[in-house]
């Protein structure tokens, strides 16, 4: 694993702030070597001070970072990037304000080279809290982009009230309740809130999202014991969690073992028949019979799974999923799965 390079997809609408945050991973004293991706570097706007060298599509930065752009095929350029390897320790890959980020991080599934040289990291989506809850309203990339998220950088918090971003938070979390959540300004995150977050290491979830685990079923309260500021189920101000018409999550838990024998024909008819609905997939598994973790996580139709570490003496062999998508039929889902136990 520790030989391949961690790779970031940055997405988010049009003047949500990914720009504040590209230059501030280009131009801060942050010890680390970036590559950056952008579609434009007029987009960016580098600064000609900070730039030691350029060659043709490729500048690099005071500070150690690469900037080049995707001029084409992102597969040539991360192959093109592993060349010049100045051991650069992540690559971000940043997708247009109008992109659905689903292509980008499936490179990462569907190419072999790219895989045996760089995994996906995260899928980090910059939101604006002032313009967000219209976006939601008259753009579907933008719920798209929330709905992929790991984490979700809600910038320019300053220009709304307290209730503005309860509101926005609620809709945030009717789509997506798992992402990481970080309220911000001018971009102001710590780099390792962004960068390194190992979101697609699927033994990381316990860390990251304590609720996945508590999840009876999907319609659980997802209470935060403070470890990050989403304010799904406020009941203190009366807030309803609000779940959108269209995208929802959905969890199951089995409390035992699948038999891989009916499991695995299962999700790989269900990925293909409601790929196009299904945006983000992931779950552990207690295989029967199996001492170790089988964890999967999808984009659309393409799934990625493995047999993970064993499972611990003292922990409970159980099976969870978590889809999020458009229009998912839970109730045809949940028998699905529960016909999977051992």
């Amino acid at each position: 694993m520790s030989d391949q390079v961690p790779v970031t997809v940055l997405t988010g609408y049009l003047g949500a702030g990914k720009t504040t945050l590209l230059n501030r991973i280009l131009s801060e004293q942050h010890g680390q070597k970036f590559a950056v991706i952008v579609n434009e570097f007029g987009e960016i706007g580098i600064d000609n001070d900070l730039i030691v060298g350029a060659d043709e599509e490729v500048f690099e930065m005071n500070n150690g970072c690469i900037c080049c752009t995707v001029r084409g095929d992102l597969i040539r350029i991360l192959e093109g990037l592993m060349k010049r390897r100045g051991k650069f320790d992540a690559i971000i890959v940043e997708t247009t304000g109008l992109a659905d980020p689903a292509p980008v991080a499936q490179t990462f599934f569907v190419d072999q080279d790219v895989q045996d040289r760089a995994r996906l990291d995260a899928i980090v989506t910059v939101a604006d809290a002032k313009w967000l809850s219209d976006r939601l309203k008259d753009a579907p990339e933008a719920k798209n982009q929330i709905a992929f998220a790991d984490v979700i950088i809600l910038n320019k918090t300053d220009l709304v009230t307290d209730g503005e971003l309860r509101e926005v938070e609620a809709r945030i979390r009717g789509i997506n309740p798992y992402a990481k959540l970080h309220r911000t300004t001018r971009c102001q995150v710590p780099l390792d809130a962004v960068l390194g977050r190992n979101a697609f290491d699927l033994d990381r979830i316990l860390e990251i999202e304590p609720e996945f685990l508590n999840a009876d079923d999907h319609d659980h309260d997802h209470h935060d014991h403070g470890h990050d500021h989403g304010h799904h189920h406020d009941h203190g101000h009366g807030l309803k969690a609000y779940h959108d018409e269209e995208m929802q999550s959905v969890s199951f838990r089995h409390d035992g073992d699948v038999d891989p024998n009916k499991f695995m024909p299962w999700i790989n008819e269900l990925v293909q028949r409601e790929g196009p609905n299904i945006l983000r997939s992931k779950g552990i598994l207690s295989f029967k019979g199996e001492n170790k973790r089988f964890v999967f996580q999808g984009v659309h139709m393409i799934l990625d799974g493995d047999l993970q570490r064993e499972w611990k003496p003292d922990e409970k062999r159980e099976s969870k999923i978590v889809f999020i998508g458009r229009n998912l039929k839970e109730n045809e889902l949940r028998e699905g799965f529960m016909g999977t136990a051992a």
